[in-house]
């Protein structure tokens, strides 16, 4: 049995943080307690304490007008801004707010403020390396475009196959430079990846949109559908995109007219599951664990093109969700992508 921790022990926890804690009666507009990474990090004394205190509590009386009225969405609220650090720069933050009732029946406000620093910069180099793979995608794509539309315009002569050919490279062309333009941005990928916009949609209708649009490729894709949900809460575009490049590897790496099996259920252990299922060559053994890692391309597949990013961004995307994604072979059938993802109590 561990010892019950006691109101020290707590105090010291906050004492040797490196982030900054404090408690402000609202009453008073008093600051009651500053944990020392305040003087640690920002150099801030008794005087100065209260006068981010006084930033602190901007919009204060409204909150707890709300709060007291039973708005329970008013009680603990986050936002980002910028603070003089000891040696005189700015450190960004991330400052968190809790009002709570004291023993005594009294309203405090408790909180604490998070240098972002390192949270900043791996979104910066996150911006930089998507700004680099969507050049690189971009630049061989407009290359391909340009020289397909001049053998367009001066193909008058060509068979009528090879001007479908023509057409079909200008489809796919014009195809992967939207998908570019609408997830390979800096800011559509940091969007997705930093935080999980509170939207909703019908994973049924989201499983019957990939499996049309995919059924343009190969006709035979099958669709499952049991007991789903009404409404998935997530982030649409990225979850499609994750289906989107499920589907897309299924086909590169499946044979031609054999089906493809998009499905989608409440998950026995809870939770909702959506798989693409193939049959196309099973992955070895050594290869599985690392199928999801950043740029990883298997022995089988280093003759097609591609960049290895594909499973690596569907995974980024699933576990800001809060979900996992897995593959695994089927005996002498193919293969298997499963995602799941939780369901709110």
């Amino acid at each position: 049995m561990f010892p019950t921790p006691t109101n020290e022990d707590f105090r010291l926890i906050l004492d040797y943080s490196s982030d900054l804690h404090w408690m402000i009666d609202c009453a008073s507009a008093r600051v009651l307690y500053t944990s020392p990474a305040a003087g640690r990090k920002f150099g801030y004394g008794p005087e100065k304490s209260q006068a981010v205190a006084d930033m602190l509590m901007h919009d204060l009386p409204a909150r707890i007008a709300r709060f007291e009225a039973g708005d329970e969405t008013r009680r603990t609220l986050r936002r980002e801004t910028e603070l003089e650090g000891r040696s005189g720069g700015t450190i960004p933050v991330e400052i968190e707010s809790t009002l709570v009732y004291a023993d005594d029946g009294s309203l405090r406000l408790v909180g604490v403020v998070r240098d972002i620093s390192e949270r900043r910069e791996q979104e910066a180099q996150q911006k930089r390396f998507v700004s680099m793979i969507s050049h690189e995608f971009r630049t061989p794509l407009s290359t391909i475009d340009g020289a397909i539309q001049r053998l367009e315009m001066t193909g008058d002569e060509a068979d009528e196959p090879t001007q479908k050919r023509y057409r079909k490279i200008a489809t796919a062309v014009e195809r992967l430079l939207g998908m570019i333009e609408e997830y390979l941005t800096p800011e559509r990928l940091a969007a997705i990846g930093r935080k999980r916009q509170p939207n909703e949609i019908s994973p049924e209708a989201l499983l019957e949109t990939v499996a049309e649009q995919a059924r343009l490729r190969r006709g035979a894709v099958m669709l499952q559908i049991d007991n789903l949900p009404q409404w998935l809460r997530c982030d649409p575009q990225g979850l499609r995109l994750c289906l989107d490049i499920l589907v897309d590897n299924a086909i590169k790496y499946s044979p031609d007219g054999t089906p493809i099996t998009l499905c989608g259920r409440r998950a026995a252990d809870g939770g909702v599951e959506l798989s693409v299922t193939d049959f196309g060559p099973q992955i070895p053994a050594d290869e599985l664990p690392k199928v999801f890692d950043k740029g990883f391309r298997g022995a089988a597949v280093a003759n097609v093109p591609g960049s290895g990013l594909g499973l690596y961004m569907a995974r980024s995307v699933v576990e800001v969700h809060g979900g996992t994604i897995s593959v695994e072979n089927i005996p002498e059938s193919g293969k298997k992508f499963r995602i799941w993802l939780p369901l709110p109590v």
